[in-house]
């Protein structure tokens, strides 16, 4: 059986940083091969995933994660070798344990575990694992859904390993996830100089009414399983080092988490009603740019979702809190062919120096996991 905590090892000393495959890829696909799995690389952009199934009939349970990392900044500000899987005190050190190397690493054990001791009578096991999740996430998961809906493999029940736990492993699954889109405000009008403002259209006092409106409207006040979307202006950029010029044009920037009380189109009319109204009578020009990087959605936990609660109660002890909060994940993907939820470790130290986990943590995960395998197929 494949232990999970030196999988992880094993894992955290491939040097995943995104986009590179570091070898992590080819470390598992070996280990599910081993195991009875059909694997296939997918290649897009530059990166390298992979899709494994075990079993070749319905219903198709998923796990789903990344093997992809973050940058590890100041190498010397790390007290062990970021890429060097380093046991201390119980715990394991490393640039991915938390996000998400230790998850993969557990649903992999897990699975192969569960097809060698109890393989249904009917039924499949799938997993996606990409190298894109902490990029741009364009040639990841997303090229991995593509290749399937051109081939013909179906899901029923996604589980993604990311970690969703607060303080102790199994008290929090999300059921969903808000929405996030991103704005670009230009304001234009006309440059002059600062001691003849008569002859220039300053484009700035209706660029900072406008970010203020933005800012100070709000979106919602929450719904049944969400919390109040919100809009968070992250920069207001002019290019100006004149101070005795007025600008042609000014911009600002701002991050939109919404709920499901909206559709990016809905909330791209909001804001260009609010920008339309600070700059009526005058001769300025506003514009927005936008990129969407998910809607918002939720699963019910009734349903597939439930064997997920349910196994999670009896192991320990405990129903997990059901969460829509947070930011996005691969899962606002893969919502579009089958019901998602997201499960794994606490999540406290992802990215940052000394990224560990308790090597107990990781057992208990890949235990969790074969329960709800046990719990989704009735063995």
């Amino acid at each position: 059986m494949i232990d999970p905590v030196a999988l992880t090892a094993a894992l955290v000393r491939c040097p995943s940083v995104t986009p590179e495959e570091g070898g992590a890829l080819a470390l598992i696909e070996a280990e599910l091969a081993a195991a009875g799995f059909r694997c296939t690389r997918i290649s897009r952009g530059g990166v390298e995933n992979l899709y494994a199934r075990w079993g070749s009939t319905a219903p198709v349970f998923a796990f789903a994660g990344h093997t992809d990392v973050v940058p590890v900044g100041r190498e010397a500000d790390w007290s062990a070798p970021p890429f060097g899987a380093e046991s201390r005190d119980g715990r394991l050190i490393g640039r991915g344990t938390v996000d998400m190397k230790s998850g993969v690493a557990a649903f992999v054990s897990a699975a192969c575990r569960f097809v060698a001791e109890t393989p249904p009578a009917e039924g499949s096991i799938a997993l996606l694992i990409t190298g894109d999740e902490e990029g741009p996430a364009t040639d990841g998961t997303a090229a991995i859904l593509d290749w399937m809906a051109e081939v013909g493999e179906e899901i029923d029940f996604c589980l993604v390993g990311e970690p969703t736990s607060l303080a102790r492993v199994g008290d929090q699954v999300k059921i969903g996830r808000r929405g996030s889109m991103t704005g670009v405000l230009t304001v234009e009008g006309k440059q002059g100089h600062a001691a003849y403002p008569e002859n220039a259209e300053n484009p700035l006092p209706a660029l900072a009414r406008i970010s203020a409106a933005l800012a100070g409207t709000p979106l919602d006040f929450g719904s049944t399983h969400f919390q109040a979307s919100t809009l968070a202006l992250t920069t207001i950029d002019v290019g100006n080092p004149a101070s005795n010029v007025i600008p042609a044009s000014g911009r600002a920037v701002f991050n939109i988490r919404f709920n499901d009380l909206h559709t990016p189109a809905e909330i791209r009319v909001w804001a260009e009603q609010i920008a339309a109204t600070e700059i009526t009578g005058t001769p300025l020009h506003a514009r927005f740019d936008w990129a969407v990087s998910g809607d918002a959605f939720f699963t019910p936990p009734e349903g597939p979702a439930q064997v997920v609660i349910e196994a999670i109660t009896e192991r320990c002890l405990e129903r997990p809190a059901l969460s829509t909060g947070g930011g996005t994940s691969d899962a606002r993907f893969i919502k579009a062919v089958c019901p998602v939820v997201e499960f794994g470790l606490v999540g406290e130290g992802m990215h940052a120096v000394d990224e560990n986990v308790p090597e107990a943590d990781i057992a208990l995960l890949a235990e969790l996991y074969g329960d709800i395998l046990h719990r989704f197929f009735g063995v």
